[in-house]
């Protein structure tokens, strides 16, 4: 194992006993955010304190074992040399789980999300694809044992999506539905095709790691709320009451709408979280645009305007274009089947981030 991987490993036990210190400090355990705060870093960072007494406790035995080869009779100097032997491949594992240990996690994997899907080309094709897609994301979650909330839907005549944004509540949802973002492209015979020619048409997912009120700090001075009578299906109350809320963000432009609730106070709070989760993903775009202009084997931009994914019923596959992955279980996935699929994207996105942390490790010791 290398001395520079063995100094991070320490350098991480030193933050790993300073947390101790805190979350056993009564101030902070009088402080419920705090002391959460703290400890979950310290439960973070036990894997890799864990990794580091093991190697502390194989270097020992392999000095043992080089200590009885280098003095012992011809007998004891081969079991010496086989017990080294062992100690040495235990040594380039650790190694090994320590650098992936040590790779950096995505703050926001424990996350909720808030999970927008939009009919793109193909017009009431495209729209029956997007409900397809937000059915098929909600078996999913529901195999998670997650939580589904929609904050607001636009049906269309045909059954479809013209656009659906929900909230995702769970452990670890960020982590799991981050690689969804982006351009879905179907490809089959619609319904009303009599030729039986195949259409392609599109839908858009977009997924925001849902924002606290701590995270994106809104000045009430930055927002026009304008309220509205709300359209569509719901009685007399919802289309004579002004309970639709619309927020502008004057300082980026962005707009939300809220208006399926009958109340204009619950509108104004669904709209002001989907608010805070789109700034937040905005930031966290600028922040990750920069690391790209400067870092080699930048992992995917996950850039929505990018084709990540085709689904081709009529042979019965999905086809994730950034990892080049094909599965040939299109309805098991359709079904919420996808832990396959997203397994294969993070095992990707993992030794994408290996590799470039090696490089980086690698020039630094030049």
């Amino acid at each position: 194992m290398t001395s520079h991987v063995v100094d991070k490993l320490r350098s991480v036990a030193g933050r790993y006993d300073e947390l101790v210190r805190l979350v056993g400090d009564p101030a902070v355990q009088a402080d419920p955010p705090t002391y959460r705060k703290h400890a979950k870093a310290l439960a973070d960072l036990e894997p890799l304190v864990e990794c580091l007494r093991e190697v502390e406790k194989v270097d020992r035995e392999l000095a043992d074992a080089r200590e009885v080869a280098r003095s012992a009779d011809a007998a004891m100097r081969t079991l010496a040399e086989e017990e080294i032997a062992g100690l040495e491949r235990r040594l380039a594992d650790l190694d090994r789980t320590a650098r992936v240990l040590l790779v950096p996690t995505d703050p926001n994997d424990e996350r909720n999300i808030v999970l927008e899907i939009r009919a793109g080309t193909g017009g009431d094709e495209a729209a029956l694809f997007a409900s397809d897609l937000f059915r098929m994301y909600s078996r999913f979650a529901e195999r998670q044992g997650w939580k589904v909330d929609v904050l607001s839907s636009h049906e269309t005549g045909t059954g479809g999506l013209k656009e659906c944004v929900a909230t995702v509540e769970g452990k670890g949802v960020y982590r799991r539905f981050k690689f969804e973002s982006g351009v879905h492209r179907v490809q089959r015979v619609p319904a009303t095709e009599a030729s039986g020619r195949i259409h392609t048409s599109t839908a858009t997912v977009a997924v925001l790691p849902e924002a606290e009120e701590v995270d994106v700090q809104i000045d009430p001075k930055d927002l026009r709320i304008d309220t509205f009578c709300a359209s569509g299906p719901g009685g007399q109350s919802v289309n004579t009451t002004y309970s639709a809320v619309r927020i502008t963000h004057l300082p980026t432009g962005v707009v939300v709408s809220q208006q399926d609730e009958k109340s204009q106070i619950k509108n104004r709070q669904k709209a002001m979280k989907v608010l805070r989760s789109r700034l937040y993903e905005m930031e966290l775009r600028k922040q990750q645009d920069a690391i790209a202009r400067e870092r080699r084997g930048q992992v995917g931009s996950g850039d929505r305007s990018e084709k990540i994914r085709t689904y081709n019923f009529k042979e019965n596959r999905i086809t994730d274009h950034r990892a080049n992955i094909t599965i040939h279980q299109l309805q098991d996935a359709l079904d919420g089947d996808l832990d396959d699929l997203i397994s294969q994207l993070q095992t990707r996105t993992d030794a994408e981030k290996l590799k470039a942390a090696t490089e980086t490790e690698a020039v630094q010791a030049t």
